[in-house]
């Protein structure tokens, strides 16, 4: 009996496949439209809660179209070169800069601006909401609080997107949920652990097969989850009761480094860059051997911890010298 799940048939990069220019809608551009509505209509209710008001202006929806959009612009920027320039290995876009926004392939195929970089994403966002709250001379940190809450929730799509794509899957399990993914790496079954992993799956492997793809967590769905909803949720109610500005969006930074540091163990890192931190030298990324194997994503989700911590120190010291006044 399989102790696993099939990753679906159905599903494809595009929404559309095989028809005339619908086919190049894919599910991933949907999941990014998705994602920037639920952030401005989580934004939204929150301004109606008056979470962006000052004693002398309340904020409008045009505050609010505007915000985002430049936050957007400077998110896709900074995902965008991070993930080219930091987790591309092979060098073309340092040595051709201009590629990285070309969304063609050296064929000449559409691809999109595939390779997007979530920590870039967040310190393009971070300088892009800075610029727009200095341009309208709006509170940076009363406004950053707000957006974080509508951030986590929109990320849910982005993770959602990476699912139906069919990428960033995670390291292969015996767990029943594991998922066979079909661009995964594939093993050969002459190695005795590969057989014995795969009995242990439920996986019946046939007389002359020599290759077989394992099952893998879908960490994707597990980062929608817990990076997205769970996150979301406990940053709205702290927003609802922060005790003092620039406490959100501390906890978002906190609290999604956390997450994401946890489940980067279920997550397989990208192989050509392996782990930055080898506590056991020699480990392949599709297995979790050692705790103490630190991928590049779980340096950055350290560092936004930190991050986080001295932004609520700094927060915290600021409310109090303004209460003192």
């Amino acid at each position: 009996m399989p102790l696993y799940l099939n990753y679906p048939s159905w599903i494809k990069p595009e929404i559309f496949p095989g028809v005339p220019v619908l086919g190049l809608v894919r599910w991933y551009g949907l999941m990014y439209i998705l994602a920037f509505g639920t952030a401005f209509l989580v934004l939204k209710r929150l301004m109606k809660r008056g979470a962006l008001d000052t004693p002398d202006y309340t904020a409008t929806e045009d505050d609010l179209f505007s915000f985002i959009a430049t936050g957007i612009v400077f998110l896709l920027i900074g995902a965008r070169v991070f993930s080219a320039l930091v987790y591309d290995t092979s060098g073309l876009y340092w040595r051709k800069p201009w590629l990285i926004f070309w969304p063609f392939n050296e064929a000449g195929q559409f691809t999109g601006l595939a390779g997007m970089s979530y920590h870039g994403g967040f310190i393009g966002g971070l300088f892009g909401m800075i610029f727009w709250c200095l341009r309208k001379k709006r509170p940076i940190l009363q406004w950053i609080d707000a957006m974080v809450v509508a951030i986590a929730f929109g990320y849910t799509f982005g993770r959602l997107g990476n699912f139906l794509n069919g990428e960033l899957f995670g390291r292969i399990t015996t767990m029943p949920w594991g998922m066979v993914f079909p661009h995964a790496q594939q093993f050969s079954v002459s190695i005795p652990w590969v057989q014995e992993f795969a009995t242990e799956a439920g996986m019946a492997l046939e007389t002359g097969q020599k290759l077989v793809n394992l099952p893998r967590h879908p960490s994707q769905l597990y980062e929608a989850l817990f990076e997205g909803v769970v996150l979301g949720i406990i940053l709205w109610f702290a927003q609802k009761h922060k005790p003092f500005i620039g406490f959100t969006s501390s906890l978002y930074t906190i609290g999604y480094g956390l997450f994401r540091f946890v489940i980067e163990y279920f997550r397989e890192p990208d192989i050509d860059l392996g782990y930055r931190i080898e506590a056991v030298s020699g480990t392949p990324t599709y297995l979790n051997v050692s705790w103490l194997n630190i991928s590049t994503g779980q340096v950055l989700c350290l560092l936004m911890v930190v991050g986080g911590l001295l932004l609520m120190l700094f927060s915290w010291l600021k409310s109090r010298r303004t209460k003192d006044k």
